[in-house]
């Protein structure tokens, strides 16, 4: 009887030794994953926490497409810009579409009057300008 308690107490020993040593030595080799390995690895049964989640949708999420400015906002831009010395009225007539142009030829682009993503991506950036700064470009 004895003998076969040695025998089970050496055979739980080394199982354990011997078992545990390589998941403790896999578990060492592993490096943290980054998110590019992570977006690689598919996983079947994967609970993912609503901040990962978030996070996954604004990395995914292309970037926005054009959106065609409104009239008023190109009138508004050019006057910004020092291009249009018009009224703001919402209405893109002959004096806005000179000042459009105008505004073309100086920033290097084609001159054709029209509000396109090239112009208004340059363009855009003058319609939010501060007060001090409008007052200053007047001086």
């Amino acid at each position: 009887m004895r003998k076969y308690l040695i025998i089970a107490v050496a055979l739980s020993v080394s199982a354990y030794m011997f078992g545990c040593g390589k998941k403790q030595a896999l578990e060492e080799s592993q490096e943290p994953m980054t998110m590019e390995t992570m977006s690689v690895v598919s996983f079947t049964n994967a609970v993912v926490s609503p901040e990962a989640k978030a996070e996954a949708k604004m990395v995914a999420q292309p970037a926005p497409a054009y959106s065609k400015p409104t009239d008023t906002e190109v009138q508004t831009a050019l006057k910004n810009a020092n291009f249009y010395t018009g009224q703001i009225d919402g209405k893109i007539g002959p004096k806005t579409r000179q000042a459009i142009e105008e505004f073309q030829k100086a920033n290097n682009l084609k001159p054709d009057g029209k509000v396109g993503p090239k112009t208004w991506a340059l363009l855009n950036t003058h319609l939010n300008v501060p007060v001090e700064i409008q007052t200053k470009k007047k001086q």
